[in-house]
């Protein structure tokens, strides 16, 4: 995973892949079940990820945050964006 956690957002991705590992259904490894295909063009190694990431993460912000999940849904898959970009110009 190389510097991954020093970029901003790499403890969220860095916990994703810890509990992708484990097989916990967490916000952060829905996330990076998300973003699986990318990190897997870095050359990152990601572990079975969770089908119907999206679906299903939304429906998890959704069950704690009610009416917030679309906006907090939004924040982390920019995040997750913002890392894999940062990320990728870190190789």
């Amino acid at each position: 995973m190389g510097s991954g956690p020093l970029l901003p957002g790499g403890t969220l991705v860095s916990q994703g892949i810890t509990d992708l590992s484990r097989g916990a259904v967490t916000v952060e490894a829905l996330l990076v079940s998300i973003g699986a295909p990318r990190f897997r063009a870095l050359n990152w190694e990601i572990p079975v990820t969770l089908p119907d990431a999206e679906a299903r993460l939304y429906a998890l912000l959704y069950a704690s945050d009610g009416d917030a999940a679309h906006g907090r849904y939004n924040a982390l898959v920019r995040r997750l964006v913002s890392f894999q970009r940062a990320a990728a110009c870190a190789r």
